[in-house]
């Protein structure tokens, strides 16, 4: 990490250039580049109950050289507009973030050329009126600030925004795997910058089934939570219908030796498991029977004999 600050004024530097240098075809002139600053995230509490930890921040710095800004997180062709092709971590002492840290951010310097379609952008740009940016990445942890349980792993029942013992709990983002691209945006998730850590549904499967990390939304974590929950409650009846099961057919077998060893079973296998001891407990089993057949043999029936069993 350094603390260094470089003014980038919009004409590159021969340093820069040679930095811009590793990623186009031919050595560009100063006169062809525009370059520019920009603050990617921070480790602020954002809009969403979220803040990337300081060695992901760290991390970030890594991965986002050489990744491209786009707009509005349309992963389009079209739509690549900038590179970026330096990055680092700036502390400023003197300023604190609602979690108590030192303030830190993740600066970007980017390029983009000089051509008649980007003059318009270029004006934007220096005017501040495009100014705003979020980033896409992957995260491998999403730590709970009160508990500190990986709210992916092991999901905490500690809530984004509420107070737990006069302190705000958030999540904290951490290990860095990838990074996607950063993009202008108008209302970014962090005040400082922005970042966007939401997937979709069919985004979300995938890069589950792929290993790879995510980061939720606080909407998709509550939204997750909630599925969680139900599944937790559904899992406990299986396993107790499937020790009752059991337990009929094998009165021998203990409770807690059932319990433990059903625990580790899938939904499915508990199901199987409940068919074949179901079967087992019917053949050990007295077929019942209707009080209708021993009283005809006492010759007579009450007036709803026939209905007990």
């Amino acid at each position: 990490m350094t603390e260094e600050k470089r003014e980038v004024t919009g004409v590159p530097d021969e340093e820069a250039l040679e930095l811009i240098g590793r990623y186009a075809r031919r050595k560009l002139g100063a006169e062809e580049v525009y370059t520019f600053p920009v603050i990617l995230c921070d480790n602020e509490i954002d809009r969403e109950g979220e803040r990337f930890s300081i060695p992901a921040l760290e991390r970030l710095a890594e991965l986002f050289v050489g990744k491209t800004g786009v707009f509005d997180h349309e992963a389009k062709g079209k739509n690549q507009t900038a590179r970026l092709y330096r990055c680092r971590v700036e502390k400023q002492e003197g300023r604190r973030t609602a979690a108590g840290e030192v303030y830190h951010c993740l600066r970007g310097e980017a390029y983009l050329l000089r051509t008649a379609g980007n003059e318009e952008l270029i004006r934007e740009i220096d005017g501040g009126i495009k100014k705003e940016v979020s980033v896409g990445c992957a995260v491998g942890r999403a730590v709970c600030s009160v508990c500190g349980a990986d709210r992916r792993k092991e999901p905490c029942r500690h809530r984004p925004g509420e107070v737990y013992e006069g302190k705000v709990c958030h999540v904290i983002l951490e290990e860095p795997s990838d990074a996607y691209e950063w993009s202008f945006v108008a209302v970014p998730a962090q005040p400082g910058a922005g970042v966007t850590k939401g997937f979709a549904v069919s985004g979300l499967e995938k890069a589950v089934r792929a290993g790879v990390g995510v980061t939720l939304s606080a909407s998709e974590a509550e939204a997750l939570w909630a599925l969680a929950e139900e599944g937790r409650v559904l899992r406990e009846k299986a396993v107790g219908e499937a020790v009752r099961v059991a337990r009929l057919a094998l009165p021998g077998l203990e409770r807690g030796v059932l319990e433990k060893a059903l625990r580790g079973l899938t939904v499915a296998e508990l199901e199987g498991w409940c068919r074949a001891y179901g079967e087992r407990a019917a053949e050990r089993l007295p077929v019942p029977q209707t009080a209708s057949a021993a009283a005809r043999g006492r010759g007579g029936l009450g007036e709803n004999e026939s209905f007990k069993v």
